[in-house]
């Protein structure tokens, strides 16, 4: 009786783990596909962000949490995220002066992998 029990439990608990796990899976996707307090960035979709933030990090040397605060990535309370802003408007800009407005300038051009920009050779 007990195995008989026993096994009935584990095959509940076997069938009911998948529909667990989809939910969170749902759930966190949710939260992430639809990017919030874009003020600056053109993109619509997480994957665009997560391309865009790339960028940054590798032109910056930082991760996430340089700008962000972990788990919450909308939230404004670092000052390292407006002037980001102030920056990445200031990279469009430039290259919207371009006669062809494509790509000429982004972080790495100036901070080369360093949070503080490169300001004259040699540095």
């Amino acid at each position: 009786m007990k195995y008989r029990i026993s096994l009935c439990l584990l095959v509940t608990f076997w069938m009911l783990l998948p529909l667990s796990a989809q939910e969170q899976k749902e759930q966190s996707n949710s939260e992430l596909q639809n990017p919030t307090n874009l003020k600056v960035l053109k993109a619509t979709t997480r994957g665009d962000v997560e391309q865009i933030m790339r960028t940054f990090t590798a032109g910056l040397g930082v991760q996430c949490n340089y700008c962000h605060v972990p788990d919450s990535f909308a939230n404004d309370i670092n000052p390292k995220k407006e002037i980001a802003r102030r920056m990445i408007k200031m990279v469009q800009q430039i290259n919207e002066d371009f006669p062809d407005h494509k790509l000429h300038v982004s972080c790495y051009t100036c901070h080369r992998g360093e949070t503080e920009p490169k300001t004259a050779p040699g540095q």
